[in-house]
């Protein structure tokens, strides 16, 4: 074990990235899961991820302003695109939704095909670098997420359009943060663990289960010199996991 890796400097800052993450996602996830439509995330994170694939290769700088605004456009017309589409095919959104997921994926990479660090490239925006995550960037995305909060929980403000653009938003400063393997985790594994659980009451147990699989997950990754977002996906699951066992034995 690396007990020197246990740098609170390094440590905390990703966990309030991941805190932050968590913020909107939990919500945001239940509501997925209540509209069955679970791989819209991974969708939409990818298509986001094709918008910073292109700026970049335009030779935009990664974390400049314009390629946040490519992100955020791209990610922006999918949701709405999912949203015209859910309304004319419902039947098919699933389908739809796993269709744009693998064209912006292999967009992705025939944009990437021939940059000697393309595949590198690749592995940070789908693994993330939290470990990297400086207060400093968190400004952004806690301010954004504090919007996209209000907005969210506003009385009579969930239609199917509103939904797209929000989770859009949310998921474009998400996968530039922590990766498309832990923003779709962060959806979807929570949610799930709380499934049962209705109202304020499930919001909370989705968070605590973020939460434990977060921390739990960033201590195991720096005592065993493991990456981050990687060891967070699998403590979250393991987290959903156990609460699930902890409910059935106590019920």
């Amino acid at each position: 074990m690396n007990f020197d890796g246990l740098d609170p400097s390094i440590l905390l800052p990703a966990l309030f990235a991941g805190l932050l993450v968590l913020s909107t996602h939990v919500p945001l996830g239940r509501e997925v899961l209540s509209r069955g439509i679970i791989f819209i995330d991974l969708a939409v994170a990818q298509i986001a991820v094709f918008g910073v694939v292109l700026a970049t290769t335009m030779g935009l700088e990664e974390h400049g302003f314009m390629v946040q605004l490519a992100a955020a456009t791209s990610a922006i017309v999918g949701g709405l695109l999912l949203n015209w589409s859910e309304k004319l095919w419902p039947q098919m959104q699933e389908a739809l939704i796993g269709t744009t997921f693998v064209l912006a994926a292999t967009g992705s990479l025939l944009v990437l095909h021939g940059n000697p660090h393309g595949a590198e490239h690749m592995t940070q925006l789908l693994s993330g670098q939290i470990l990297w995550v400086g207060y400093r960037d968190l400004i952004p995305v806690a301010i954004l997420y504090i919007g996209i909060l209000l907005l969210w929980f506003m009385p009579k403000r969930r239609s199917r359009a509103w939904f797209y653009l929000l989770f859009a938003l949310t998921v474009t400063m998400s996968v530039q943060l922590v990766g498309v393997y832990l923003v779709f985790t962060s959806l979807i594994v929570p949610a799930l663990a709380a499934r049962a659980v209705p109202g304020r009451r499930g919001l909370i147990l989705g968070y605590a289960v973020g939460v434990v699989g977060y921390v739990v997950g960033l201590v195991l990754s720096a005592l065993f010199d493991l990456p981050a977002g990687p060891m967070i996906v699998w403590m979250l699951a393991l987290a959903a996991v156990a609460r699930s066992r902890i409910a059935r034995v106590s019920g």
